[in-house]
Order: C-alpha cells, then structure tokens, then sequence
C-alpha cells in the first residue's frame, strides 16, 4: 500500500495528462490554475475589511480558508496524493462550514434552535468535525458531497431571490449561479467525459473549473452578505461597489456600509 504522501496514492486523477511539463507536477494546468485563489483571497479580505469590522470578523477566516483551498489544491494536482486530496476536499468543507455559521438567515435554523446563532455555530462545527472524520472513509465520495451542499446553498439564494425586490442582490444572486453553472459544467465534463476530451486533446476543464470558482468566491460572499443583512444589519444600508473602479464592465464585488437607522 502506498503512503499517503505518495505521488499518485489518490484514486482520484483527473482528465490532464500527467507529468507532462514537469517531473514533479502530476497535473500542470490544473496546478498553477489555483494562483487566482492567493489573488481573490488578499483582495477581498481588504476590500471587505469595513464589513468584517462591523458583522463579523470570521468573514477574514472565510478568506484565509479560501486561499488554504488553493495552497491544498495546488499540492493535490502537483502530486495526486491521497493527503493532498483529504487536505483539499476538508478545507472546502471547512470554508462552506463557515459561510454556514456567518450568514445563513436564522429563519433557516433547526427549529430546536430557536434561533440561537451561537448554539447554530456549535452544531455546525460539531457536524463539520464528525463529517472531517468520515472523508476518511469513503474519500472517492467526497467531491459529490460538497457540490450536494452547493445544492442547499443554491436553495438558500433561490428562497431569497424570490423574496427581495433589491436589484443589487438579484443581480448579484443571478451573476453568482451562472458563474457556478458554468464552473460545475467544466467539473462534471471533465470528471465523466474524459475520453472525448482527450480524443480532442482538450485537457483543460478542471483549470477552468478552479479559475471559474474562484472568481464565483467574491461574488458569493457579497450575496450572503447582502442576503444577511436583511436579518441582521437593519439599521444599516449596504451598498455594492466594485474593484478597481464601479464603471468598469468587471471588477470584484465588495460591499460599503452607511448608518441610516432605517426601519425593517
């Protein structure tokens, strides 16, 4: 049995031919695709900063878990290692736990929480730490289970689209799925037609998946925001602005904040 740390331990390879470019990168492509996490991450923990201070310093937390997920993605892809599988697929359950603690709406909780935002923390991390412990198991499952919680999530903003009238965050709500539709695309392409795209020698579905997800990151964050906002920052106005410049056709989603005791 190989070790854990073993160049090619993991049952999982993806459609990239391997070593091609590098004797000691398994999956060039899909390696060096991950540097958009160690961009985004910085950026938004900055431009989110005022936010943080405001709701929740755990929003930094969310960040450093986002750019962790690229340092484990890297080593993954670089050696197809089984730790280096584990160490990917936890720290995305990790970063998807907090999202769950910062801004899931409380009309979303257990009702034996009565909406007890502390005890919904604790059960999120208990449930985190037993579902930590069972990847494990059955690590070839893994991947399947996080985009099934992508499913919820995905549940969450649709409630809440049909709910707000706020174009910013219907905007928002519709810019993120399509850019998880068409991240999810490259992912299930890849994983169950590999042997079309190397027919065509096409071998780069799962890099556009990292660059495609990491650019859905900011614009996720900022949708939860605004949608958490509506719960628990009603005193206060959001309001979206983009980096580098609002004028811009692109540009990273953040949000400012101005006090205007408004009523709910």
């Amino acid at each position: 049995m190989p070790s854990i740390f073993a160049y090619q331990s993991s049952e999982v390879d993806w459609c990239e031919s391997n070593f091609q470019h590098s004797e000691l990168v398994a999956e060039f492509y899909n390696t060096f695709s991950n540097v958009p996490f160690f961009i985004f991450g910085p950026l938004m923990m900055f431009l989110m900063h005022p936010y943080a201070q405001k709701r929740s310093r755990c929003v930094y937390v969310i960040c450093v878990l986002f750019m962790i997920i690229g340092l484990f993605s890297m080593y993954f892809h670089m050696t197809l290692s089984f730790l280096g599988q584990l160490l990917d697929e936890i720290s995305i359950l990790w970063m998807l736990a907090g999202g769950y603690g910062v801004w899931l709406p409380r009309c979303y909780f257990p009702t034996f929480l009565g909406g007890n935002r502390p005890q919904f923390i604790f059960l999120v991390v208990i449930t985190t730490m037993i579902s930590t412990f069972l990847s494990f198991l059955r690590p070839t499952v893994n991947a399947y289970a996080l985009n099934s919680i992508a499913v919820h999530i995905l549940y969450i903003v649709f409630q809440e689209y049909k709910k707000t009238n706020n174009k910013e965050l219907r905007h928002l709500i519709e810019v993120s799925v399509v850019l998880w539709a068409f991240a999810l695309t490259s992912w299930i392409c890849d994983r169950f037609l590999c042997s079309f795209w190397q027919r065509i020698n096409f071998f780069y579905l799962h890099s556009i998946w990292h660059v495609l997800i990491s650019i859905t990151f900011p614009y996720g964050m900022v949708t939860m925001a605004l949608v958490d906002a509506r719960y628990e920052m009603t005193d206060q106005t959001l309001k979206v602005r983009y980096w580098p410049r609002d004028t811009w056709p692109m540009g990273l989603p953040y949000v400012e904040i101005s006090d205007d005791h408004k009523n709910c």
